[in-house]
């Protein structure tokens, strides 16, 4: 999710510095103040993005950890920001803007180089971005930073329901257990999409305490996993949905367990739905998602360096969400 102009000239600002959990307010309000105008722009006039939930803010700050970067103003105020993410050979960036009056000078184009930099520097071989398909502005942009688009990232829900039995929690089992299964997922990753790695993503969701890992075993061996998360999205809001961030299966076979367990998991932890968001290049699994009864929700449009595409894996499903 990305905000940002064309260029005019501006104050100077100062950056990158690490983003620091003490400064989620300001990124609340930078990132409420540029979406809203993003919207305006596009003709959504009288939309407000509101804030995020604190604790997502968290999760994406320490998700990021070095490619976690501001750009501060003359009097220390945040002027940008990028959250840039590596789970291994993945690479991706968001959220990111720049507040208000510093759209247009250029520090957009500056946040977006940095993020590259880092992810190269970092070892990433997949460097892309989400952004949304109806702004021109934004493709145009990223365009000439030498993105390219690709395929839409399509969000659909289904209803919670209860299933015969309670699915399989990572954050349920004794530390032990628990190692043992986070080792059993990253193997998993690693047979079908080699040099993924969201063992990081799994533990933090675990320790802040946003969501769970759904495990789907088969003869006693992990074949699926997706981790998810609960916890509302927008601050002060009540849970609604559970946003599924990443979703790993051994084949497509798969996918009814999964999602019988996932509707499961949503009931039982007070959500009303469930959110999938399926790369475009996963037309099975998109197709038996519409099959099941769900429903479309958002799009949003996937762009990429050249050189630096991602790739389907041969076997299986592997779903990774780049927004968090």
């Amino acid at each position: 999710m990305v905000g940002v102009r064309s260029w005019r000239a501006a104050p100077p600002v100062d950056g990158p510095f690490p983003a620091r959990i003490d400064d989620i307010g300001a990124l609340n309000a930078v990132f409420s103040d540029a979406f809203t105008e993003r919207y305006r722009r596009d003709g959504m006039v009288g939309v407000r993005v509101p804030n995020l939930n604190p604790q997502v803010w968290r999760y994406a700050i320490e998700d990021a950890a070095g490619g976690a970067m501001v750009w501060r103003d003359a009097r220390g105020g945040i002027a940008g920001f990028n959250m840039v993410h590596r789970s291994g050979v993945e690479g991706w960036m968001g959220p990111l803007a720049v507040r208000n009056e510093h759209q247009g000078t250029g520090l957009g184009k500056e946040i977006v180089d940095r993020g590259v930099t880092w992810l190269e520097r970092e070892g990433a071989q997949v460097i892309g971005l989400e952004t949304m398909p109806r702004t021109m502005d934004n493709i145009g942009f990223y365009s000439r930073l030498g993105f390219a688009p690709g395929r839409l990232t399509i969000t659909l829900t289904l209803d919670a329901a209860s299933a015969e039995r309670a699915p399989e929690l990572l954050g349920r089992m004794s530390f032990r257990d628990r190692d043992d299964h986070l080792a059993a997922a990253r193997a998993l990753v690693q047979r079908i999409q080699p040099g993924y790695d969201f063992t990081r993503e799994l533990e933090l969701t675990d320790s802040l305490a946003l969501g769970d890992t759904v495990l789907l075993r088969r003869g006693g061996e992990l074949v699926g996993f997706a981790l998810c998360h609960t916890a509302p999205l927008v601050e002060g809001r009540v849970r609604e949905e559970l946003r599924v961030l990443k979703l790993v299966l051994a084949d497509d076979a798969l996918l009814d367990p999964m999602v019988r367990a996932l509707c499961d998991f949503a009931k039982r932890s007070g959500t009303r739905r469930v959110a999938f968001r399926v790369q475009g290049d996963y037309e099975v699994v998109y197709r038996h998602l519409v099959t099941l009864g769900a429903r479309v929700r958002w799009t949003d449009l996937r762009m990429a360096l050249p050189g630096h595409g991602e790739s389907q894996p041969t076997q299986g499903v592997v779903l990774s969400n780049w927004e968090i």
